[in-house]
């Protein structure tokens, strides 16, 4: 998206490994980590786009990547998911917020968050 920028990126990568790690050394139930609820999974469907990777705990290869929107400045909107056009939108009015990037797994429920960022609207 032209002009959309993320600052200040906290990567979830590692503990998300970590995670990975535990459950299949049954350190922590599947149910622990397969607990997307119906909003999520929703989100995911109609707001999310596809990933080029399995699942990490069923392997579906039906993974989704969905980006969450949180910030007083969006009033309403916050807390919900939205399509990158949508927040390139919300960037371009000069608001302040937060995206949250989660991956889902419609399959068995697994989702994880991946990364917080701030967006902004990139001026020339």
């Amino acid at each position: 998206m032209a002009g959309l920028v993320f600052t200040q990126a906290v990567s979830h990568q590692w503990e998300r490994a970590q995670c990975i790690r535990d459950l299949r050394a049954g350190r922590i139930l599947r149910a622990e980590v397969c607990d997307a609820d119906f909003l999520l999974r929703a989100a995911a469907q109609h707001h999310g786009v596809d990933l080029p990777k399995a699942c990490p705990v069923c392997g579906a290869e039906r993974m989704r990547l969905t980006r969450w929107v949180y910030g007083d400045s969006l009033g309403h909107r916050a807390g919900s998911a939205r399509r990158l056009s949508e927040i390139a939108e919300f960037a371009a009015e000069g608001l302040e917020f937060t995206v949250h990037t989660v991956e889902v797994c419609p399959a068995c429920r697994w989702n994880y968050l991946l990364e917080t960022a701030e967006a902004r609207h990139r001026t020339a």
